[in-house]
């Protein structure tokens, strides 16, 4: 029986927290950086938490870009997470400029990069506004409180693609984005509670 989640492995962390949400929420879910497995799922997501130019020399290193760009392909259900969001844009300005998977149009700055005295990383709980084009899909997600650990945001984002955001010392935040078969998430679902696991599975099923 093929895969209802397959969590892809590229050596960065993580990765049991959200093996454990899907099991909660009833997916047949494993860790794998297989791209068989992988290519074989009913849906994956590409979690992360780390530095962008290690995690894309990680993917390439193990032939897993290739892989996300084919399953993307293929038309089912793919989500990231944190790092695993910011890795589907243009590029990054952390360490340099690093190039990412460039699926959807954006770049990932400093979340203090006009601003110095923003304080970095941004940890802990808070709530979204759900964009007025996605109300019908995520309404019930409103003002709901989410988990973030990050310093890195996307910027220069498409605003068609934002279908909630988080405000952070005035720092507009895309924190969930949609583009197609793409769901990813800023926040950390599956560190969210309840309300986490619930928004996981709906975008999952």
């Amino acid at each position: 029986m093929n895969l209802d989640v397959a969590i892809i492995d590229y050596k960065m962390s993580n990765l049991h927290s959200v093996l454990s949400a899907c099991k909660q929420v009833g997916l047949n879910s494993k860790i794998t950086n297989n791209r068989k497995e992988i290519l074989e799922a009913k849906s994956a997501i590409l979690p992360g938490v780390g530095a962008f130019n290690e995690a894309m020399g990680s993917l390439k290193k193990m032939q897993l870009d290739k892989c996300i760009l084919d399953f993307i392909d293929k038309g089912k259900p793919f989500i990231g997470i944190c790092l695993g969001m910011q890795l589907l844009f243009n590029n990054s300005r952390e360490f340099g400029i690093t190039k990412g998977l460039g699926i959807i149009s954006g770049e990932v700055q400093k979340l203090n990069y006009k601003n110095k005295k923003i304080i970095t990383p941004h940890v802990g709980w808070n709530k979204v506004k759900v964009t007025n084009k996605y109300k019908k899909e995520f309404l019930k997600f409103e003002e709901k409180n989410f988990y973030y650990v990050h310093s890195f945001f996307v910027s220069n984002i498409n605003d068609k693609y934002t279908c909630m955001h988080s405000n952070y010392s005035g720092i507009k935040i895309p924190s969930l984005v949609k583009s197609k078969n793409i769901v990813a998430f800023q926040f950390h679902p599956e560190k969210s509670g309840k309300t986490g696991l619930k928004l996981l599975q709906q975008v999952l099923d």
